[in-house]
């Protein structure tokens, strides 16, 4: 299924005036959810399945002890519960730099206020500021620049206090 077949299914579902048509195939399913005045489209592409070859132990082995790794991993996961997370408000390509020759919006350790923008997502040729909903300090970037975001997908965690 090519890209104005997509469309051109868009277009259909809008004037039935179907609320929801999910359509799966091989390897595309397509969901495109329609409202008063929006239409949303989600396409996901699935690769082929693969059959992975099952092995048999051949001795019972013993849970290994955790290492400091392990301690180190799961201390960082109870300190990113602290955290709020920055979500991509709609589907589209990221940008952290207004240009780019510019600086980025944000980096690790800036600190930000309700309101300030964090980002740009370009959503069929249009550029929308994303931002900061919290106060706070930029903790980690979880998206690179120029990558594509789904919706409500974390790209920022910030730490409030």
């Amino acid at each position: 299924m090519d890209l104005k077949d997509i469309q051109n299914l868009i277009k259909f579902v809008a004037k039935s005036g179907a609320n929801e048509v999910k359509l799966e195939m091989e390897d595309v399913k397509i969901t495109i959810k329609t409202g008063s005045e929006k239409a949303e489209t989600t396409i996901i592409q699935q690769p082929s399945p693969v059959q992975v070859p099952v092995q048999t132990p051949v001795e019972a082995s013993t849970p290994a002890p955790p290492t400091a790794d392990k301690a180190a991993e799961t201390e960082a996961k109870d300190n990113s519960s602290n955290y709020i997370e920055i979500k991509s408000p709609i589907i589209g390509t990221l940008y952290r730099k207004p240009s780019p020759d510019k600086p980025p919006f944000v980096k690790v350790g800036d600190t930000i206020s309700a309101g300030d923008t964090v980002c740009m997502i370009e959503a069929m040729k249009l550029f929308n500021e994303v931002e900061s909903e919290v106060s706070g300090k930029i903790v980690k970037v979880l998206i690179e620049d120029s990558t594509p975001v789904e919706f409500d997908q974390p790209l920022f965690l910030v730490d409030p206090s």
